[in-house]
C-alpha cells in the first residue's frame, strides 16, 4: 500500500488554467502548416523523447493563428475517446519565454480524454494521436501568447510478454489492461520475488526518479485485493523511488526495470509492513505494477532552457543524487507504513 501522492492533484490543478485557455477559443484549433499560417513565425521544438522540450521562437511571439502541430507522431496505442490519458505538459508565455507551468517539475497529469476534462481545443489537438506523440499548441489568453507542448504517455504496460513459472502468481489482463491475479497453492516465498510480466522498451528506473505507476495489490493469505489504482476515477500514483518513501519491496524490486513494463512483486513482511502497526504487518503481499513513467524532476530554472547540460547530471555526466539525498533525509519520518 502506498501513500496517496499530492503530486497528481497538484498537477491537475496547475493545468486547469491552461485547459480553460484552450477551451476558450471561438473555433477549434487547426493543424498549423506553412500553408495555413504563412505570416506566423515558426516555433521550433526539440529534445529527445521522454525529456522536457526545448522551445525556440522569436520573442515576443505573435500568435497570428491559433492551432496545433504534431512534432512527433508516436507509435503506441491510439488515444480513445472517453478513456484515460496521461500527459506531460509544458507551457511558456510567448512574450518572454517564461514558464507558465510544467508537469516536469512534479509528475504527469491524468485526465479523461474528453472536452470536459481537457478543454475543447486540447482535446481536438490530441484526437487521433498515439502514445509517444509530442504536440505543439499555440493560443492566446487575452494578450498572453501561450506556447504549449504536450507529450502523450502510456496508461498501461506495453511490450514483450514474458513467460513465467506456474509456481508464481498468474496474471491475466483485461482489454483495458487491468490485471487479475490467481495465487498458487502453498506457502508464500520467504524472499522478494521480482518477475517482469511485460518487458517495456523504455529507460530503466533509477534511484531518485519520480516513478508513475498503476498497480493491483493483494494479500497472499486470502487473495483479497486491498489496494488498486485501476478502479474508476483513481489516478496512477507517483512517488520518488529508492529513498525510503515506498516499502522496501518496491524500492528494491522496481529499480532497473524498464519503463513500459509490468512487474510482479511478491513481498515478504520484512520488506513490506513488518514491524509496523499496519494490519498488513504479518502479510506477504503481491503487487502487479505497470510502470508508466520515470524521470528525475527538473527545476523551474532549468526547465526548457537549452543550456547544453543536463540539470540532473553532475560534471562527470552521471545523474546527480543530491536531490535524492535531500529527499531521503526529509523522508526519514515520512516512510510509507501502511497508511
Amino acid at each position: 500500500m502506498l501513500r496517496r501522492p499530492r503530486s497528481l492533484a497538484a498537477a491537475v490543478g496547475a493545468w486547469l488554467a491552461v485547459a480553460l485557455v484552450l477551451a476558450g477559443c471561438s473555433s477549434p484549433l487547426e493543424e498549423l502548416t506553412p500553408a495555413t499560417a504563412p505570416s506566423q513565425a515558426p516555433v521550433e521544438v526539440s529534445g529527445p523523447e521522454g525529456e522536457p522540450p526545448v522551445v525556440e521562437y522569436p520573442q515576443p511571439y505573435d500568435v497570428v493563428r491559433a492551432g496545433s502541430r504534431t512534432i512527433r507522431p508516436g507509435a503506441g496505442e491510439e488515444i480513445e475517446d472517453g478513456g484515460p490519458v496521461l500527459l506531460h505538459l509544458y507551457a511558456e508565455d510567448g512574450r518572454d519565454g517564461s514558464v507558465i507551468s510544467s508537469t516536469y517539475l512534479d509528475a504527469p497529469a491524468w485526465y479523461t480524454f474528453d472536452p470536459e476534462s481537457l478543454g475543447q481545443n486540447l482535446h481536438e489537438s490530441l484526437r487521433g494521436k498515439r502514445v509517444g506523440a509530442r504536440v505543439l499548441v499555440v493560443e492566446k489568453d487575452g494578450d498572453v501568447p501561450v506556447v504549449l507542448v504536450v507529450d502523450v504517455l502510456p496508461t498501461r504496460a506495453s511490450g514483450t510478454v514474458v513467460e513465467t513459472s506456474e509456481e508464481l502468481p498468474q496474471v491475466v489482463r483485461d482489454p483495458d489492461g487491468a490485471p487479475s491475479v490467481r495465487l498458487p497453492d502453498g506457502d508464500p516465498p520467504d524472499e522478494l520475488v521480482v518477475q517482469p510480466l511485460v518487458r517495456g522498451s523504455g529507460p530503466q528506473v533509477d534511484v531518485g526518479q519520480v516513478v508513475t505507476v498503476r498497480y493491483e495489490a493483494l494479500r497472499w493469505s486470502d487473495g483479497a485485493v486491498f489496494d488498486t489504482s485501476w478502479a474508476d476515477g483513481v489516478a496512477p500514483q507517483s512517488e520518488t523511488i529508492g529513498i525510503g518513501r515506498l516499502i522496501e519491496g518496491w524500492d528494491q524490486g522496481l529499480l532497473e526495470q524498464s519503463v513500459g513494463s509490468q512487474v510482479l512483486l511478491v513481498v515478504p513482511p520484512r520488506l513490506g509492513y513488518g514491524g509496523t502497526g499496519s494490519d498488513l504487518a504479518d502479510e506477504t503481499l503481491v503487487y502487479v505494477v505497470d510502470i508508466l513513467d520515470a524521470r528525475y524532476q527538473v527545476t523551474e530554472e532549468t526547465t526548457g532552457e537549452d543550456s547544453g547540460d543536463d540539470p540532473e547530471e553532475d560534471s562527470d555526466g552521471e545523474p546527480s543524487d543530491a536531490s535524492a539525498r535531500a529527499a531521503q533525509d526529509e523522508a526519514t519520518e515520512d516512510r510509507t507504513t501502511g497508511g
